[in-house]
């Protein structure tokens, strides 16, 4: 297996209370024979501080196929984004840092024209935002059949009431198949009247 390590410092000199801030980011490219391709791994995130002070946090969740960039939309150490980020010990600073990169976006190997290649997304399918869309669109599913179903109801139900009343008149009313006709039949036109209301 071969390994290529990789650093990325992004200084930022001095800001607010902090002296000579660096965020450095350590990476690496492996080569994994059941894959049969090379995928780059953030291992770490640094934060150097007023010369002398560190902060480390593991990055190991954070990796893509290397032909490709890596886009998430928080990376970070706090609990509500998925903790990418994991304080390396806690008896260091970095227990005192929370740190977040929005709309994340790392390229670190085989870079072409200075432009990120296609992103292996860290969003999976399933997202919170996703599930309940998906939960509402049911109920409104089922709110709507159910509101169909109670109009035929209605209907046949009125279609009922008259045949019992003119049943002294008749010796039977319609049997339930054709009973069952009928409702069909009320069905297409409820259809087609909401098909002329708003067409």
């Amino acid at each position: 297996m071969c390994v290529v390590l990789f650093r990325l410092s992004l200084r930022f000199g001095d800001v607010e209370d902090l002296r000579g801030l660096v965020i450095r980011l350590q990476m690496s490219n492996t080569f994994y024979e059941a894959a049969g391709q090379n995928w780059f791994t953030l291992d770490s995130v640094h934060i150097h501080y007023n010369w002398t002070q560190e902060a480390t946090f593991n990055a190991s969740e954070v990796y893509a196929p290397a032909t490709s960039s890596y886009h998430c939309q928080h990376v970070s150490s706090l609990h509500k984004y998925d903790t990418l980020l994991v304080p390396s010990s806690h008896t260091d600073t970095s227990a005192n840092w929370h740190i977040t990169f929005t709309d994340f976006q790392i390229q670190a190997f085989n870079v072409q024209s200075d432009k990120f290649a296609s992103a292996s997304d860290c969003a999976t399918f399933l997202t919170p935002a996703i599930l309940m869309g998906l939960v509402t669109s049911l109920i409104l599913l089922l709110v709507l059949a159910y509101a169909l179903h109670m109009m035929l109801l209605i209907k046949c139900m009125y279609y009922m009431a008259q045949c019992h009343i003119t049943s002294f008149h008749h010796a039977h009313c319609l049997s339930s198949f054709h009973y069952n006709v009928l409702c069909l039949i009320l069905l297409q036109e409820i259809y087609t009247l909401n098909s002329q209301f708003y067409s």
